[in-house]
């Protein structure tokens, strides 16, 4: 059995290899309404029959202002969980794990799909008022930004409350491990980071203020999601901006054994996007991987650690989690190239999996 191949236990859950199908958005809700579609089914399902041990959906919002974009999922009321429970079913009965990230865009709300140029979209066009921790708007270079709401106490409230809610229901739709998002400049991230949380409150200010939030989100899924179950939190490891104030790889350690005494049980750990120039001075193969063994190697609690970016071949992903690097490898843009990523990679490395039945001729 090779490295990759072999089984993670989180709790009571176990993955059955250490394959993750990373978080990828697209775009393709109908109607507007972030009901899951038969693409996402598609989408999701043949990774899944592509041998990936754990599935996660795309950023599902715990409410409807909290999309990227109008055609994003959403899970934020009983309708959307009854969407998403024939794909976590699908999903589970290929053998993988089914996972759901849990999330709100914040101040990079409302905006149009990437193809349609991602640019701010206003009332008349679908678009919304965004919230943040603060009343900066994201910069947009071309296009007026949407208004941004500074979050009060009692909006902070609903946005805990919300992810809350949504947790439940995800539960109820058959998933096995719920993440929180906290990264790419989103609004857990907007306020951990200094670069956008310029607050003098208690959810603002020094580190334990600015990433209150993160830890109370965090905790609110713990109290709903099955002691059997993992919680993982994604977060953006630096900012990438090293010539101002802004969230570091030490910010990164303290953050997740934070997180790991309120119930998270691995950290998904990616980078920056906090801002337009909030970008990585290198993005080859494994660029995000020191932050993942930095975290891994200074918590100095047992929290699990996933590592994302520039992963590509079977050779990559083993190396990573032989060497003890990540616990998993979490792939996107290769399995959007081959979402049968996992079963290539475990004929490569001569692992004995099973392919399904259908495909066995193939393989």
């Amino acid at each position: 059995m090779t490295a990759l191949f072999s089984p993670l236990s989180l709790r009571e859950t176990t993955i059955p290899n250490r394959i993750m199908v990373s978080p990828m958005c697209q775009y393709s809700c109908e109607d507007r309404d972030g009901l899951a579609t038969d693409w996402h089914r598609t989408h999701l399902g043949s990774r899944a029959v592509g041998g990936a041990g754990l599935v996660m959906t795309e950023a599902t919002a715990v409410e409807p202002r909290g999309r990227i974009s109008p055609e994003d999922l959403g899970i934020w009321s009983d309708e959307h969980a009854a969407a998403l429970e024939p794909i976590a079913e699908f999903v589970r009965e290929q053998g993988s794990v089914p996972a759901i990230q849990l999330a709100h865009a914040g101040r990079k709300a409302s905006t149009s799909r990437p193809w349609e140029g991602h640019d701010p979209l206003g009332p008349d066009e679908g678009g919304w008022d965004v919230v943040g921790p603060s009343d900066d708007p994201w910069p947009y270079e071309d296009g007026e930004a949407p208004k941004t709401e500074k979050l009060d106490q009692d909006g902070i409230e609903a946005v805990i409350d919300s992810f809350r809610a949504a947790a439940e229901r995800a539960l109820d739709a058959g998933f096995e491990v719920a993440e929180v998002h906290a990264a790419h400049g989103y609004l857990l991230h907007e306020f951990c980071s200094p670069v956008t949380n310029h607050r003098e409150d208690d959810y603002g200010g020094d580190f334990e203020g600015r990433t209150r939030l993160a830890r109370e989100v965090t905790a609110a899924v713990r109290d709903v999601w099955p002691d059997d179950k993992p919680v993982f939190v994604r977060i953006s490891a630096t900012d990438w901006l090293p010539d101002r104030e802004s969230w570091t790889v030490e910010d990164s350690v303290r953050l997740a054994d934070d997180l790991r005494e309120v119930g998270a049980d691995l950290i998904d750990v990616s980078g920056g996007a906090i801002a337009p120039d909030s970008t990585p001075p290198y993005a080859g193969p494994n660029y995000q991987l020191e932050y993942a063994e930095r975290i891994r190697e200074e918590t100095d609690s047992d929290i699990g650690v996933g590592t994302v970016g520039g992963i590509t071949t079977a050779q990559q992903a083993e190396a990573i989690v032989g060497t003890d690097r990540a616990d998993l490898a979490i792939v996107g843009r290769e399995h959007l190239r081959d979402p049968y990523f996992a079963l290539h990679a475990a004929e490569e490395l001569g692992a004995e999996v099973e392919p399904p039945v259908q495909y066995h001729r193939a393989f």
